[in-house]
């Protein structure tokens, strides 16, 4: 069960947005934003806070690849392996993230909760390859030594 506090931001992200079916998405996004993660509990409350019923408001949340219900890291780590990514390499950028963070396809955040990282089909920034992105800031032109450096500097930060 989460702290009161949760509630009450999550108030306030609701009078924001105005408690009302078609405000959802905006109110979900801002839970996340905030969180990092969408907690269940949350979207149960903001479902019946909006007088909709929480069948509705978890498909909505399941449909949107962007919503997450496993709490996420610091620094949200996203690495390309579309076509153009992965024929300059970026299985190697992943591999060496994967050590460097001591994480796996089965875990993908790291015990302290700094870092998550995730593979993803496209980043849109396809003549940039490969690519990774820390938080939506892109990382062009990546190689492995380039990305290792990159989570030294971000321990640091």
């Amino acid at each position: 069960m989460l702290e009161q506090i949760y509630y009450d931001k999550t108030d306030e992200i609701i009078a924001s947005h105005g408690a009302e079916q078609a405000s959802l998405i905006p109110i979900i996004q801002d839970i996340q934003t905030e969180y990092r993660y969408l907690p269940s509990e949350l979207l149960s409350y903001v479902a019946e806070q909006l007088g909709i019923n929480e069948a509705k408001a978890y498909s909505v949340a399941t449909f949107y690849e962007n919503f997450s219900f496993e709490p996420k890291g610091k620094y949200i780590i996203k690495i390309c392996d579309g076509t153009a990514c992965h024929v300059r390499k970026s299985i190697p950028i992943l591999e060496r993230l994967y050590s460097e963070l001591g994480l796996s396809k089965e875990k993908a955040t790291t015990e302290d909760m700094m870092f998550t990282l995730e593979t993803v089909s496209c980043l849109g920034a396809c003549g940039l390859a490969p690519v990774l992105t820390v938080n939506d800031k892109v990382y062009p032109a990546m190689t492995p030594d380039a990305a290792t450096e990159l989570i030294h500097e971000l321990r640091g930060a």
